[in-house]
């Protein structure tokens, strides 16, 4: 199915909005047309004939016919623009609604600044060509067609004259178009890498100031702005150049017709009211032309902005549920990784995971540790299916993770991942962003397990004190335990704290595993840490090393038989840990 195709099935919701639309263009035109008619009558049988009764009898008509295209065409706006805009409000959601669904493999392929593109500027270029097509458009060829048929039926010469400029036009608007388009490709990919820069820089604006590259951050974004400019500078151009020349034509069409048109009112073969009548019919006929080239440089962004929109929207998720998926029941939290091996690149290659083999109990805690790139984040995704396994199965309950149903899987897990993420709104709609019905004793127990609970207190509004964007007006650590609360109170039978309490001191870190050794007799945990002592009594530490586990067991075991778990151990605490 072609791009366009797809892109018109969001229309069917309107379709009656955009039929009236077009009903009414229609009628806006037949009114139009009907006017340099009128005109040719007041001359030549009015004016000619000092016929006073017929002057006030065609102005009337003219002045009625005026009134009903305007009106006409308040209607057909009112109708264009419902069409357009509810177009514009589906396919917005549409494309949100599928960037829910996707998998972290396909977020990979594309960056924010190009989602947020295709999300604003491309979607509000097609809407534009929607609402030209059914104001302007449908309008251009019925105004072109009925005026090339009173010319011909009115006289057939001066017709013919008309005729002749229109392969030359035709050759133009080709000649035109194919230049325009690819330089409207470039507009939009320039657009969205200006995005990508101005997102990045506002997210780290904080590193910039600190790292005093005020000065490199703007002329990174003057230069990528220049590129945009000068693009646009190129587009807006060709159009300077190409629409004089439009223009052009149509007046040497006008000093044809009044030229050949005097001759033949000389010879008494045509009427001044037929050649007053002509040259109207001239606009009537090169104006859409006209219209359909001015409008031809947004037909090519439209078209290039159909293409990226489409890409998102073709785009299927690479993880997804099986047609026979099923839901677990009674989970007891067995995770098992047999023969598991991970690459993020689609044929399998550079191996990032490799022949992962463990198992993880019900109520174990199961540590990771290793060094940075080692694949301990790489490896608690995929228990959530955030990626899936290149070789190899993961199964939870002797259930393989990919044949259970991901919003039932990832309800019996709870995530906090080392990036955290505040959501804008109350301290308190973001603990309970994962159960969003959850009683206050309930927000207010998983707060105190993650140590969050007294500082949130000290602040004016407590639990309903607003967190700002990306929740900048927390430190790292409160954001952590926030984040920590925001798993805890899922009540899940998995729970996965990557790298959680990195931005804690070490007492906070403390009372926090006091309280999760609680919490995490039932529950099967996963810990990723960098500090060593946050795994010291954990029932299972895997030690990982390129990808693969190097090491596996207590840490006393891992004292005697592991020596990068050694070596990390006494970089970070000393010596003495051999002696139990």
């Amino acid at each position: 199915m072609s791009t366009v195709r797809k892109i018109i099935r969001y229309l069917s919701p309107y379709k009656r909005e955009a039929i009236l639309a077009t009903i009414l263009l229609a009628l806006v035109v037949v009114m139009d047309l009907s006017i340099p008619r009128l005109l040719q009558v007041i001359i030549d049988e009015g004016v000619a004939k000092k016929d006073m009764n017929v002057i006030l009898e065609t102005s009337l008509l003219m002045i009625t016919a005026s009134i009903l295209s305007a009106a006409f065409m308040v209607g057909n706006t009112i109708f264009a623009v419902r069409t357009s805009r509810g177009f514009e409000a589906d396919l917005r959601e549409s494309i949100f609604k599928k960037i829910q669904t996707f998998s972290f493999g396909n977020l990979d392929d594309f960056t924010t600044g190009q989602l947020l593109t295709r999300l604003t500027s491309d979607i509000n270029q097609i809407q534009l060509i929607i609402t030209m097509t059914l104001r302007m458009f449908t309008r251009a060829p019925l105004m072109f067609i009925g005026s090339l048929s009173i010319m011909f039926a009115t006289n057939f010469q001066l017709a013919t004259i008309m005729v002749s400029l229109l392969p030359l036009t035709v050759i133009l608007v080709t000649i035109f178009v194919r230049t325009v388009q690819p330089l409207f490709t470039k507009v939009q990919e320039r657009l969205e890498h200006l995005n990508q820069v101005m997102q990045e820089n506002l997210v780290g604006i904080r590193v910039v100031k600190a790292f005093v590259r005020k000065d490199h951050e703007n002329m990174k974004f003057e230069s990528v702005n220049d590129v945009l400019f000068k693009t646009q500078l190129r587009v807006t151009q060709l159009l300077g150049i190409f629409f004089p020349i439009i223009m052009a034509l149509l007046d040497l069409g006008t000093v044809a017709i009044l030229y050949f048109g005097g001759l033949q009112v000389f010879a008494g073969t045509a009427s001044v009211g037929q050649i007053m009548a002509f040259i109207n019919y001239i606009f009537s006929t090169m104006f859409p032309v006209l219209m359909l080239s001015m409008m031809a440089g947004q037909i090519s962004a439209a078209n290039v902005s159909a293409n990226r929109v489409m890409q998102v929207l073709d785009d299927e998720p690479e993880v997804r549920d099986k047609s026979e998926s099923v839901v677990l029941q009674d989970v007891k939290g067995r995770v098992v990784f047999e023969n598991v091996s991970f690459s993020y690149e689609d044929d399998g290659g550079n191996h990032v995971l490799t022949d992962i083999n463990f198992t993880a109990e019900p109520g174990q805690t199961v540590a990771l540790i290793g060094s940075t790139g080692s694949g301990k984040s790489t490896l608690i995704n995929l228990i959530p299916r955030f990626y899936d396994v290149t070789s190899g199965k993961i199964t939870i309950d002797s259930m393989d993770v990919r044949d259970i149903k991901m919003n039932n899987l990832r309800s019996h897990i709870g995530i906090s991942l080392q990036d955290v993420m505040l959501f804008s709104g109350t301290i308190r709609d973001n603990i309970r962003y994962g159960r969003p019905n959850v009683t206050e004793e309930e927000v207010i127990s998983a707060a105190k397990a993650a140590q969050a609970h007294e500082f949130i207190m000290s602040f004016p509004s407590g639990y309903d004190s607003i967190v700002g964007q990306r929740g900048v007006n927390l430190s790292g650590g409160q954001k952590q335990r926030i984040a920590i609360a925001r798993a805890l109170l899922v009540n899940p039978k998995i729970l996965i704290l990557d790298d959680s309490t990195s931005s804690v001191d070490v007492e906070t870190e403390a009372k926090i595993e006091v309280a999760l050794k609680k919490l995490m007799n039932d529950r099967t945990s996963f810990i990723i840490a960098q500090r060593i002592s946050t795994v010291l009594k954990a029932d299972k530490i895997l030690v990982l090393d390129q990808g693969r586990i190097a090491a596996e067991g207590d840490h006393w075991e891992l004292m005697k038989t592991s020596p990068i778990y050694r070596e990390i151990y006494e970089s970070q605490l000393g010596d003495g840990g051999l002696n139990k």
